[in-house]
């Protein structure tokens, strides 16, 4: 049970499977334990003040294991990205986009990150991007153990770029540190443009706000002035880029903002 927002990450096990694309290696599956020690705030009626108490215990351990993952990275000069949005929002197909574009400069590699299935890790891997499939069973987000278990896995070359592809959810990603080295949220037009403010706590910890499916603009209500000023209000300074995956719209801005990191 995941003590901070009561989804089960091990209903049924949390899973890896590496995939390469064709000039690599066979696909591999590693089981993985994440290796959390699980406590479960009883029924005795202990109170609010009880389960606050074990959520930042839960959350500083899940810290010090990201900070461990930083500076693992930082010394191999691995630049980490956590991609975060709703489902739908279209991060596969920016990554997809992304790894065609940029992958014959610097090797890209993707933790994906869902419930079941490899679908999405198929299509990145097909994209060129050698990529881990983390399955989280129940569980709604990642968490920085099995950020962990997964760069064990796809053992990212020095200097490389990781992509992360987060649990499609705009809550309980936000709440776990993984050890990257910026934060990309990304929303599409077709979501509404009061999403920071309904879910501030995404929107404050972003290095950088896509706003994507732009290319629907003329077909939906979607005030994209209004969604800027809100998320700014969270996050001052914050970088947004519109831009649309599927028609490339915006795509160079995004390119070198990655550079820039």
């Amino acid at each position: 049970m995941c003590e901070t927002c009561g989804c089960d990450a091990d209903a049924g096990g949390t899973r890896l499977t590496t995939l390469a694309p064709p000039d690599h290696d066979h696909p591999h599956e590693h089981g993985h334990d994440h290796g959390r020690d699980h406590e479960h705030a009883g029924e005795d009626g202990q109170g609010r003040g009880h389960t606050i108490a074990l959520e930042r215990k839960v959350l500083a351990r899940n810290d010090d294991l990201a900070g461990r993952n930083r500076a693992w990275l930082a010394e191999r000069g691995i630049v980490a990205l956590n991609v975060m949005s709703s489902p739908g929002s279209g991060k596969t197909t920016l990554l997809e986009r992304t790894v065609a574009d940029l992958g014959a400069d610097r090797p890209i590699s993707v933790i994906e990150g869902d419930q079941e299935t490899l679908l999405d890790a198929r299509r990145l891997t097909a994209a060129g991007a050698r990529t881990v499939q983390v399955n989280t069973g129940a569980g709604c987000h990642l968490d920085a153990s099995m950020m962990a278990g997964a760069l064990a896995a796809l053992a990212p070359p020095d200097g490389s770029t990781v992509f992360v592809e987060n649990v499609g959810n705009l809550v309980c990603p936000a709440l776990f540190d993984l050890g990257e080295r910026a934060r990309v949220v990304l929303m599409s037009v077709t979501e509404g443009d009061d999403k920071p403010l309904k879910y501030p706590h995404m929107f404050r910890g972003a290095d950088v706000l896509l706003l994507n499916k732009t290319d629907l603009l003329p077909y939906v209500d979607f005030d994209v002035d209004a969604c800027r000023d809100a998320a700014r209000r969270l996050c001052p300074g914050l970088t947004v880029l519109p831009l649309s995956a599927t028609r490339g719209d915006g795509l160079g801005a995004w390119y070198d903002w990655l550079a820039a990191l």
